[in-house]
């Protein structure tokens, strides 16, 4: 059995509507899929009504932005939670508010140096899509300032660029508590993905363990070998689950579904787990 428990659609970052990630998910072979769209569930009736069409079992997700004190990024994976617990619902809906801001006041400086302005980013976000940096990267692109998102976020739009500008997202331990408290199962997403910038250290993972973390994403393309060694070891030592996944955006990041699985077992214990 082939499980990707970790895509993006059109909802958020992806580039594919949330049926047809499910129809590519079919194309790559595999038999499970979940969709976790950054701090959003609209895209599950649709992905869920072309699962059962095609076949796939489909298992409910979402990626939620978090970030430490000291500002670093974490993403937190949620599945199976019930997507009109208040608590969650309420600090999702902030985040989404933060993120269209942020995008605003980032896209007034671009636009300082750039031809692109806020039309043009909503012009490359899909109707109902939460504004983030990867549709400014869009943007960037359809203008011919860069070559595609890669470059984009490698330079111009990276936490060290000049045009970067912060935004609100919860504390991890917070946002692994919320989950929980809405019937769902708490994943650190990527957790040593250094190419994206500064990642925690152990003790910021001992803090979302001890507000009840399920597990950690270790087989996906931002953790390198090393990295992958540390994450068995310290999910073995706090009996955490580990899980694999492709992370797919479609055309927008190189990704490809399937890439990394996560084990039957794994899914049959989240599924346990899951109260939502």
């Amino acid at each position: 059995m082939r499980i990707d428990l970790h895509t993006h659609s059109s909802v958020s970052d992806g580039t594919e509507a949330p049926a047809v990630v499910v129809e590519q998910a079919v194309a790559a072979g595999l038999d499970v899929l979940a969709l976790t769209d950054h701090d959003s569930t609209a895209g599950w009736a649709e992905a869920a009504s072309r699962a059962s069409e095609v076949g796939l079992e489909f298992v409910q997700g979402m990626e939620i932005s978090c970030s430490t004190n000291n500002g670093i990024s974490v993403h937190l994976l949620s599945y199976l939670h019930d997507p009109e617990h208040p608590g969650l619902t309420r600090e999702m809906a902030r985040s989404r508010e933060a993120r269209k801001s942020r995008a605003r006041r980032m896209v007034e400086k671009l636009s300082e140096d750039f031809p692109i302005g806020w039309d043009d980013v909503v012009a490359q976000t899909a109707e109902g899509a939460t504004v983030g940096r990867p549709h400014i990267a869009d943007a960037l692109v359809a203008a011919g300032v860069c070559a595609d998102r890669s470059e984009a976020f490698g330079d111009i739009l990276s936490g060290s660029s000049r045009y970067y500008v912060p935004h609100y997202a919860p504390d991890p331990a917070v946002a692994v508590e919320l989950v929980r408290a809405a019937g769902g199962v708490p994943v650190f997403a990527h957790p040593m993905a250094f190419s994206r910038g500064r990642v925690v250290d152990r003790s910021v993972m001992e803090d979302m363990v001890d507000a009840g973390l399920a597990g950690i994403e270790v087989y996906h393309r931002d953790n390198g070998p090393a990295e992958r060694e540390m994450l068995l070891k310290f999910a073995t030592s706090r009996g955490i689950l580990v899980t694999g996944s492709s992370d797919y955006h479609g055309t927008g990041k190189p990704n490809r579904l399937g890439e990394n699985t996560t084990a039957p077992e794994v899914l049959a214990e989240i599924k346990s787990q899951a109260r939502g």
